[in-house]
């Protein structure tokens, strides 16, 4: 017989998960990391997930797969989204995103070394709310990422969540 209480042998509900600031889906993790760093410097309360691929990114987005969990949570207030992922490219993502409900209204901003004019098109088309040519120059991207955060995370007001959705 056991000597644990019937209460702890219950399984337990996982805990809400916290709400996310900025969902980053790069598929370098070396460029992942050069997207963190200031980011957390400019506003380090601020709660950021990393996908690594498309697939990844629609399951966090969109509740499913290992993100289970996540089903009822708001969607991230920023996508910072790559165009070139593994499994999934960007555009496919923002087609997802785009295509449901819960993730229709999400900022995503597209990230990319270079922006072919179909593919800037194409995007705008998809509903990005904004795109942006990474620089060369380490300093100007360190500006850059953090001027996408400022904007982002503190002036721009961020849509009603899918919960309450507008009349």
């Amino acid at each position: 017989m056991s000597s644990r209480s019937p209460a702890s042998q219950l399984p337990r509900r996982p805990a809400a998960p916290l709400p996310t600031d900025i969902l980053l889906v790069q598929g370098s993790p070396l460029e992942a990391e050069l997207l963190l760093r200031p980011l957390q410097e400019l506003e380090p309360s601020a709660h950021i997930e990393v996908a690594r691929d498309g697939e990844e990114a629609l399951d966090f987005l969109l509740g499913r797969g290992a993100f289970r969990h996540r089903l009822g949570a708001a969607p991230p207030r920023l996508v910072l989204l790559d165009l070139k992922l593994s499994r999934l490219d960007g555009i496919e993502v923002l087609r997802g995103l785009r295509g449901n409900s819960r993730t229709l209204m999400t900022p995503v901003v597209v990230l990319a070394s270079s922006i072919d004019p179909r593919q800037l098109a194409e995007c705008y088309q998809l509903g990005a709310n904004s795109c942006v040519q990474k620089p060369v120059r380490y300093d100007e991207f360190w500006d850059t990422i953090q001027a996408l955060g400022r904007y982002w995370l503190g002036f721009n007001e961020s849509p009603p969540s899918a919960a309450s959705p507008v009349s």
